[in-house]
């Protein structure tokens, strides 16, 4: 535990695991994510105003001072053999007691005037020892910080970690050699304390790799542990039962899902179980997909199970399963917090996680399908597979991934894309507004309701970046439905959001698609499992917290019926160009995967699938854009894989590596 370390007690220890560090190697691990560069050392005589520079001088002054407005300032004179300078700082009247006369120190910062003085302000400062520099005189690590714990302290915990740091290189030789990496300590100590920014690169590049092979051969790993799983039922493939069932929907298929449904049945045709993903732009048609499967399912006299993230997407499912199913005598049971009866005797079980809880609550399980996986936790999976045969996995989600991405964090899964749109959908303006266009774009929703009686959606974003709604969220959300009504005074509005209680976000949901409501106001509850054909309309607030993914799945809740449909992107900040143009091509792109690819190279992947967008693997160093870095290090993991048993110290690297997932909401 990282509370071993000198200096590091209780009290640290809770800091540190806000960072998410709560052990040695998670402290070593926590990389610098910029350097200032204190490398020019200058004797004082040589300095000019604008430099950035160190400076080893000894201390001849050192006093506390007032301004003329009353603001404390500490003031030392540091002096060399060719000349003295001073340095100073606003409110800090301890630095007077460290920085005394006569001793020895290092400064490092920006020269500049101060009245008529060249002078260092706010520098840096370290004491003179025999130890070399760690926060002046050098490139220095900068790492990301929480209350209590700075920049300074991770450095000096981190730097006597590596003075007694050994460690064996656990990288096959042959990866480190045919990629041209640095070894294992050697990348440690330059990407903390790097001797050139040359280094520092060279280092991130070996340690990105690591991260990625690793990511390559766990995913391999789980591949083989499951291909080893017993199936618990190898189904026989009704062809006819399946064209009957296709045949009586309402609507056709789109190529995309004919290929999907194949795949799927190929799959359960198999003797060993179904590891597949299902990855559906919104609105593609991924529930009768998996409807498909489950109907096959059903043909062989075993248990299907929707696990879902949310109640408000497990009704929307069993309402539309329901319905679907009953000319064929299917029975579906719902089984959530609110609904906790289901009888014995189903065919199809739709619930969130309350199914984790309910014991001995399947006969016979033949096949699991996963909603929105990535916003449940690997725990709850392993919960509903940990039985000695496994059933059939359908994994779905409408969270557009990049391809590269999709390989990397799901490389253990067989894959079915649906990219293309069922026929007659809408294609959904979508308008950036600007704020000085604020009240015309009211003006213009308000007729628009009134002339074609539509609906409207307006999106409120949650104050913080949490996966959950806090207080804070819901008093900003019910603020703003106060000021709505008063926009807005000849319709009715609701408010939704994920604090009430079930039966009161049922009744508000059901009274907006009866038409009983006008506008709805909400938070992100509505992102998934809503379904109101009569919704034209959705104005989403501070556009700009959002990721393209997720704009785009809340925009894919209206469109529904044959009417246009329009998105209003509001943003009251000045928007910088990147994220100008992040939201400007929402008026263009309708594809969801095309926005995902375009979101990760403006963003980056942590920001593309960051806490608001539950993300699916939190990298520490590598990232999922630098394509050649992620095919280098596929490669390798699969090549070593082969042999693995071969490379004892992998293999118990291995076993300490650790995806982090998402946990349960």
């Amino acid at each position: 535990m990282v509370s071993k370390l000198p200096l590091v007690g209780p009290s640290y220890a809770k800091r540190l695991a806000k960072l998410n560090i709560n052990t040695i190697d998670d402290l070593l691990y926590h990389f610098p994510f910029r350097y200032d560069d204190y490398s020019l050392i200058s004797d004082i005589a040589r300095v000019h105003p604008g430099e950035i520079v160190s400076i080893k001088g000894q201390i001849t002054s050192s006093t506390n001072a007032y301004t003329k407005t009353h603001k404390q300032i500490q003031k030392v004179v540091l002096s060399d053999s060719t000349g003295s300078i001073e340095a100073a700082w606003f409110n800090q009247p301890y630095l007077t007691r460290t920085l005394t006369t006569g001793i020895f120190v290092y400064l490092s910062g920006k020269v500049d005037f101060f009245g008529r003085k060249l002078t260092l302000f706010a520098p840096e400062y370290e004491l003179v020892r025999n130890t070399p520099a760690l926060h002046t005189g050098r490139l220095v690590p900068v790492y990301h910080e929480t209350a209590g714990v700075s920049s300074k302290w991770i450095r000096s915990r981190i730097n006597l970690i590596l003075q007694t740091f050994t460690s064996s290189e656990f990288l096959p030789a042959e990866v480190v050699q045919q990629n041209q990496l640095l070894d294992y300590t050697t990348s440690l100590h330059q990407i903390h304390f790097p001797d050139n920014l040359e280094q520092a690169a060279k280092a991130r590049e070996r340690l990105s790799f690591e991260e990625l092979f690793m990511l390559h051969l766990t995913a391999l790993e789980r591949k083989a542990t499951w291909h080893k799983r017993q199936l618990s039922h190898r189904f026989k493939i009704n062809q006819k039962l399946i064209n009957k069932f296709i045949k009586q929907l309402p609507f056709v298929l789109t190529n995309a899902q004919y290929k999907a449904v194949n795949e799927i049945l190929a799959d359960l045709g198999k003797d060993q179980p179904m590891n597949r993903l299902l990855e559906g732009d919104v609105g593609s048609g991924k529930t009768i997909v998996a409807a498909c499967a489950i109907l096959t399912a059903f043909d062989n006299h075993t248990q299907s199970v929707i696990m879902t993230p949310t109640e408000i997407l497990a009704e929307q499912h069993y309402a539309n399963l329901s319905r679907l199913f009953s000319p064929f005598g299917l029975k579906v049971g719902l089984l959530t917090g609110s609904h906790k009866k289901v009888a014995s005797d189903f065919d199809l079980i739709i619930g969130t996680h309350a199914i984790l809880f309910k014991n001995n609550l399947f006969d016979e399980l033949g096949l699991l399908i996963i909603d929105e996986q990535h916003r449940l936790g690997v725990e709850q999976r392993s919960q509903l597979l940990a039985q000695n045969q496994t059933p059939h996995l359908l994994i779905m989600t409408a969270t557009p991934i990049p391809r590269t991405i999709a390989l990397t964090i799901y490389s253990e899964l067989d894959l079915s894309v649906l990219d293309e749109l069922p026929t007659g959908r809408q294609t959904i303006k979508t308008w950036l507004v600007p704020p000085e266009k604020r009240d015309s774009a009211y003006q213009w929703i308000a007729k628009q309701i009134s002339a074609t009686k539509s609906q409207a959606f307006i999106i409120c974003p949650l104050i913080e970046e949490s996966a959950s709604e806090t207080m804070l969220s819901v008093r900003a959300v019910t603020t703003e439905f106060t000021k709505l009504k008063q926009i807005f005074p000849d319709f009715k509005l609701a408010l939704l959001h994920g604090r009430l209680k079930s039966p009161e976000k049922n009744l508000i949901l059901d009274k907006f698609k009866n038409g009983q409501i006008d506008i709805l106001v909400s938070t992100p509850v509505v992102e998934v499992g809503i379904d109101i054909p009569g919704a034209t309309i959705m104005l989403i607030e501070a556009a700009e917290r959002f990721g393209l993914a997720q704009l785009h799945q809340l925009r894919g809740r209206i469109g529904r019926n044959d009417k246009p449909a329009y998105c209003l992107l509001f943003s009251d900040k000045h928007a910088n160009p990147t994220t100008y143009k992040r939201l400007k091509s929402l008026e263009t792109i309708n594809i969801g995967m095309k926005l995902a690819e375009l979101d990760l190279r403006l963003r980056g992947s942590g920001d593309l699938y960051g806490s608001q967008q539950h993300g699916f693997v939190n990298l520490k160093i590598a990232s999922f854009e630098n394509t050649p870095l992620v095919k280098a290090s596929r490669l390798a993991a699969e090549a070593t894989f082969e042999n693995l048993e071969s490379h004892p110290l992998l293999q118990d690297q291995l076993k300490k590596y650790k995806i982090l997932e998402i946990k349960p909401n």
